[in-house]
């Protein structure tokens, strides 16, 4: 614990956390210019949260237990933070931004949740499953944005849990290379045999017809979701709805691109280039 001579300054907090949002590459748009300027401080603190428990769960050079103890200390300093004083900068904007906005505790303990599975669960028997991870890993998150913008309707939490687990299930398949060699699989198993693909697959990084068919249904599924998802943007105006666009047709461009490959996952990994992003933001303005 700090000692309680130190002071706490929240601007600098958020101003950490914005700073580490900028810098770090991600899919999707973080702390863009289409996020209101009155909860873009809110939306980095909550991005800090989730990335550093996210570097917790794949140090790699830790192994299991090691990984636990810190996320736990770090489950344990979201308790602390909440029920008594923060004790850093960061902690104190994170308190700010989830009393000021009355956002629900529960989501970011489902985050944690989330993240300390991903250190103990490296198969999936069935589809469910993944959507059960999913539920704690990906979808708070969407909660938690709407909340900061004061949307608390049970109808747009149900579009918003189909484009997370769009995303997140997007992001699986981008991964997949990435994910296997840390020792994870998020195909379920029930699937993989389905299709005839066996974990041969991934060792030998070999894209046969079997393994194109599973990620080509795996595709179809997650388009799907985006499809139902965007009954979402109804709820939103301004510059979040635009930011959410953003989102959507940002993952539905990777899919693209996995299409694109011949649903080879493995030859290059398929990311956003700035030209993309740039696409994205057009075809966002034009609704």
């Amino acid at each position: 614990m700090l000692s309680p001579n130190i002071n706490i300054d929240i601007k600098a907090g958020y101003s950490e956390a914005y700073n580490l949002a900028k810098i770090h590459y991600e899919n999707f748009p973080v702390v863009s210019f289409f996020i209101p300027a009155k909860i873009r401080n809110d939306v980095a603190i909550i991005y800090w949260f989730a990335r550093t428990a996210d570097d917790f769960a794949d140090e790699g050079n830790l192994d299991a237990s090691e990984k636990l103890k810190k996320l736990t200390a770090f489950e344990e300093s979201l308790n602390w933070l909440l029920n008594d004083k923060p004790r850093n900068n960061l902690e104190a904007a994170l308190k700010s931004t989830i009393i000021t906005k009355k956002l629900s505790h529960h989501n970011f303990f489902n985050l944690l949740k989330a993240f300390k599975q991903d250190v103990t669960k490296n198969r999936y028997s069935t589809f469910s499953e993944v959507l059960d991870y999913c539920s704690c890993s990906a979808n708070p998150v969407g909660k938690i944005l709407l909340e900061l913008i004061n949307i608390r309707d049970k109808q747009a939490f149900y579009f918003s849990d189909k484009i997370c687990t769009a995303l997140q299930l997007t992001n699986f398949i981008q991964d997949t290379d990435i994910d296997f060699d840390k020792g994870r699989i998020y195909y379920p198993k029930d699937e993989m045999a389905k299709f005839g693909v066996t974990e041969t697959e991934f060792e030998m990084k070999e894209n046969n017809l079997n393994l194109k068919s599973l990620i080509e249904f795996s595709v179809n599924r997650i388009q799907s979701l985006f499809d139902e998802g965007k009954g979402l943007l109804e709820f939103l105006s301004g510059r979040f709805k635009y930011e959410i666009e953003w989102t959507i047709k940002g993952g539905e461009e990777i899919l693209n691109k996995i299409r694109g490959a011949d649903f080879d996952v493995f030859r290059r990994r398929p990311v956003l280039s700035k030209t993309d992003h740039l696409k994205i933001l057009f075809k966002s303005f034009l609704g």
